[in-house]
């Protein structure tokens, strides 16, 4: 496969798990289209054509021929100037890395983290929150995210791609989106009376079980093993976590457990409050989920995958760590 037939079948797949459904994310790339048709010429020169055809702002190719053949990738959760001469320095050693994919954005992707983030306000219209609410506070909450990374040094490690002819990309919210539709429909399994049956049950989950070696597996960081569930809600893509306010918004809607990958702690504290209970799967163990969805249809296509940085490389079939 090519660099590019990679990318392209990360967006497709990402799009058929996307929590709005395919109708809602096609209609927003036809608004994308008209947006980019109606504006000036010389603002079409800054306009990220990607988008027309990729609606995941912190998905991206960072550097490398797009028709570049793929034979073997390196892969991890995170992907930063480490890995990037990790495989430089693997390649020293005749393993032919020919691109190095990570998870996390970086470069432009990072920068256009805050775009992606108004996925939310229809996955939390879809748990109860009005729609109107969601949006209101996910436009303040993408704004802050803007602010905060705008003065960051997020070209640092693509510029490091670039020096090693490293190519390079992240598919961040793709793979969130798969991870999120797998959890969603195993979920759905069962039903829950408490919340240590919900961790349970994420325990038997061979990424989970790795990641419980690691000390690192689902965490109750608000309520308890016996706190009765309720109406249990997943939370498991859209950029990055919302403000504390939507976590409030929940309990107006009637949540009663929340299974997210990670809260921030000012988040918990308000979720004890309202006693709403909280489970933190686990971030490099849920981010593995939605990874190894997609390199099991890749190495199908005859592409090698190392794994590092986090990832936690499981076949669904065989269910096996490798």
């Amino acid at each position: 496969m090519t660099i590019q037939e990679i990318y392209n079948l990360a967006i497709e797949m990402g799009i058929k798990a996307d929590p709005r459904g395919e109708a809602l994310v096609k209609k927003q790339l036809l608004q994308t289209k008209k947006a980019y048709e109606e504006v000036s010429k010389k603002k079409k020169e800054f306009f990220d054509v990607d988008s027309l055809t990729n609606p995941y702002s912190d998905t991206k190719i960072y550097f490398g021929d797009p028709k570049k053949q793929v034979k073997k990738i390196l892969a991890g959760i995170d992907a930063n100037a480490t890995e990037i001469l990790l495989a430089d320095r693997l390649n020293e050693r005749n393993e032919k890395i020919d691109l190095v994919i990570g998870h996390h954005p970086e470069g432009h992707g990072l920068a256009g983290l805050h775009v992606v983030m108004d996925l939310q306000v229809d996955v939390y219209a879809a748990a109860g929150i009005p729609v109107n609410v969601a949006h209101a506070l996910m436009s303040k909450r993408m704004l802050e995210i803007e602010r905060r990374i705008h003065p960051t040094n997020h070209t640092q490690v693509t510029d490091t791609a670039r020096l090693l002819n490293i190519p390079f990309l992240s598919l961040h919210t793709v793979w969130d989106n798969m991870s999120d539709q797998f959890m969603r429909n195993y979920l759905k399994e069962k039903e829950f009376d408490t919340v240590g049956e919900i961790v349970e049950h994420l325990e038997e989950l061979p990424e989970y079980i790795e990641a419980i070696k690691g000390k690192a597996g689902p965490l109750i960081v608000s309520g308890s093993p016996k706190s009765r569930a309720g109406k249990v809600a997943l939370f498991f893509t859209g950029g990055t976590n919302p403000s504390k306010e939507m976590y409030i918004e929940m309990a107006k809607a009637g949540i009663g457990t929340v299974v997210d990958m990670h809260m921030p702690e000012d988040a918990v504290k308000e979720m004890q409050k309202l006693h709403i209970n909280v489970i933190n799967a686990g971030h490099m163990s849920s981010d593995s989920i939605g990874a190894n969805l997609f390199f099991d249809v890749l190495e199908q296509k005859g592409v090698d995958v190392i794994p590092c940085s986090g990832l936690i490389r499981v076949k669904r079939k065989g269910g096996k760590k490798v």
